[in-house]
């Protein structure tokens, strides 16, 4: 966490990957991000990955350092608290980030007529307004037809939410240029897009649509191939995999240098009259590549080659388990200044990371919990809606609102 967004205020209603990752994202840059919720919790409150007791990891990794309302969505009052928790002063405040498609009370129009200079993210399905998440988005594009082993025939969806974190991201980016414009013109604004025209956009800026379009070849799947130059995995002798990359001409060199294979990549040059120089051509090319580099790895361990690769620069990597990757990378480790170890209560102490990011004007904390369903309903009621100790009392006895019901 840094504080370069001290002061701001964010209200977040939400489920799923990318609004809560957007929140998480502001929250870790110094914005008091509030999530209400349910009394009986989110949608996303019991998700997986959980532990034996069903305490969900997921929740506690993408809510860290927000604040928790516990409120009854159903009932005029609580609305009416969450529109009033939207709406309340501030310069900083007045900013609201969902993909809660609500109409009628949590839309636009009906709170911006309570704060004029409200700015609202919405992030929709498709840009319809129909449900979608990225399991359907992904193969709605095609990309699961590239994924996976060369020759296979069955699509394969990728298990990182790609669109929903690049969506996440966007929100804040999006969020962040809306503010700007409100500071310098007072006005506010009404911010929508989708996860699939997210997704849509990507798979053009990287070129794949115009590939899809002009070129007359479907483009196929390459297993862990790098596609359009040279990367490949290898076995090795103590029966781990590596992965290394040949994309630029520096780390094409440093491969075949490290390995002592500049007579067998000649002579593939000379019998396909094709030069190895350049990119393409490495990858119309990576069977014969791949058949003269797999002996040499097949007969080292890692150890027998990890420190020359990393003295000669190559770009490589050995593949691993998360959990091997706990034990054995230092970056996923407190030697890392983005990790602490961090205690959730019911879920036990794990690394946690901040903010990747490094601003030289702000020193870096250390990421906080997340809190539990409800955990800050009675200081918010008091010191952002400013009710008094009596009507909060009073929400409290009706069941309007709850607090912390778990260890917190």
């Amino acid at each position: 966490m840094v504080d370069i967004l001290k002061g701001m205020r964010v209200i977040e209603g939400s489920a799923f990957v990318a609004v809560p990752l957007a929140g998480l994202t502001l929250a870790q840059m110094g914005a008091e991000v509030i999530r209400f919720d349910r009394l009986e919790g989110g949608l996303d409150s019991n998700r997986w990955p959980v532990n034996n007791t069903g305490q969900s990891f997921f929740w506690a990794g993408l809510n860290k350092g927000k604040k928790s309302i516990a409120i009854d969505m159903r009932s005029s009052r609580g609305r009416e608290l969450i529109t009033q928790l939207i709406a309340a002063e501030g310069q900083d405040s007045g900013i609201f980030i969902t993909n809660l498609r609500v109409k009628g009370w949590l839309d636009y129009k009906t709170l911006s007529q309570v704060r004029k200079d409200l700015i609202m993210v919405t992030l929709k399905g498709d840009r319809k307004g129909r449900p979608q998440v990225d399991y359907t988005v992904n193969p709605a594009l095609g990309i699961p037809s590239i994924t996976g082993p060369e020759g296979a025939e069955d699509p394969v969806a990728h298990a990182l939410p790609a669109w929903d974190c690049i969506a996440g991201n966007l929100m804040v980016s999006s969020l962040l240029a809306a503010e700007r414009q409100r500071f310098r013109d007072g006005i506010g604004q009404d911010v929508e897009l989708s996860l699939k025209d997210v997704a849509a956009a990507i798979t053009g800026h990287l070129g794949m649509i115009g590939e899809a379009t002009i070129n007359t070849s479907e483009r196929g799947k390459s297993g862990n191939a790098l596609y359009g130059a040279f990367g490949n995995d290898f076995r090795c002798a103590d029966g781990r995999r590596v992965m290394v990359i040949g994309l630029t001409a520096r780390q094409w060199s440093g491969l075949v240098k490290a390995t002592n294979t500049q007579d067998k990549m000649a002579e593939i040059e000379k019998s396909k009259g094709m030069s190895l120089q350049e990119e393409g051509n490495r990858w119309k090319l990576r069977h014969e590549i791949t058949k003269v580099l797999e002996p040499w790895f097949s007969s080292r361990k890692i150890e027998d080659f990890a420190s020359m690769f990393d003295e000669l620069g190559l770009t490589w990597s050995q593949f691993r388990t998360l959990r091997q990757a706990l034990k054995e990378d230092a970056d996923l480790s407190v030697d890392n200044p983005i990790f602490t170890m961090n205690s959730q209560p019911e879920l036990g102490t794990f690394l946690s990371p901040s903010l990747p990011a490094n601003f030289s004007n702000y020193s870096r904390k250390a990421a906080v919990k997340a809190p539990a369903l409800g955990e800050d309903t009675e200081e918010i009621l008091g010191d952002v809606i400013r009710l008094d100790d009596t009507e909060i009392s009073s929400l409290f006895d009706s069941g309007i609102v709850a607090g912390c019901r778990k260890k917190c």
